[in-house]
């Protein structure tokens, strides 16, 4: 990190958003400032700092604010391309196709994942996993095609969809103990289920994760 950086990052702990930059973060060997926010009581610091979503993650580089979690981890690449592994590829199409990726992780994996954890009927929670299980293979493809054979999206190092996918981790985790079932099955999706070991068992990934079982005590607390 250049000398003089400073680098201070606004989260929650249970935010699988907030845990994609300390990811990248971590995967590209930047030291900074954590501040935890409570989300019922908002810092002037975060209101300043995002005043138009008032939402975390907000990385703050020099007394800049920086808002919206792809927008940090691309501005983390930008700045700091010579730390770590560098996490858009090179090729323009290559980083479209990311791009696009990550878009729809958000779009229909989390809209998935939030109908199989949080439906109110039987019914919302197996149209849920239906869709999950559809999302899956999709990013199966995805994971084929943008590998080439290799363990990570990214190809032998971490790139930016597994940054993008591996802030999911402990909520398919989750999930997974809570419905008995995998959302990346080995039978179905086999080169999602050996991302999800080989992601899972790096050590900046694993320097970040939050504890499973606080995040199974605060979904029942949710629930209850």
């Amino acid at each position: 990190m250049a000398g003089g950086d400073e680098l201070t990052l606004l989260g929650f702990w249970g935010s699988p958003f907030v845990l994609r930059v300390r990811l990248a973060l971590s995967f590209k060997g930047l030291s900074y400032q954590y501040v935890e926010e409570d989300l019922k009581n908002k810092s002037e610091l975060l209101l300043r700092s995002n005043p138009v979503h008032k939402k975390v993650p907000v990385l703050i580089h020099n007394g800049k604010p920086i808002c919206e979690t792809q927008i940090i981890l691309q501005y983390l690449d930008e700045v700091y391309g010579g730390n770590g592994p560098s996490l858009l590829p090179a090729d323009p199409y290559d980083r479209a196709r990311a791009r696009f990726w990550a878009a729809y992780i958000d779009d229909k994996l989390l809209s998935s994942f939030l109908m199989t954890s949080k439906g109110k009927t039987d019914e919302e929670r197996a149209e849920g996993r239906r869709q999950s299980s559809a999302a899956a293979e999709d990013l199966e493809e995805a994971l084929k095609e943008c590998s080439k054979g290799r363990p990570f999206f990214g190809g032998d190092s971490v790139g930016y969809l597994d940054v993008v996918l591996g802030g999911f981790v402990p909520w398919l985790r989750l999930i997974d103990r809570s419905t008995g079932s995998k959302q990346f099955d080995v039978g179905k999706t086999p080169l999602l289920a050996a991302w999800l070991e080989h992601f899972g068992s790096l050590d900046a990934a694993k320097a970040v994760m939050p504890d499973l079982e606080r995040l199974v005590a605060a979904s029942k607390m949710r629930q209850a």
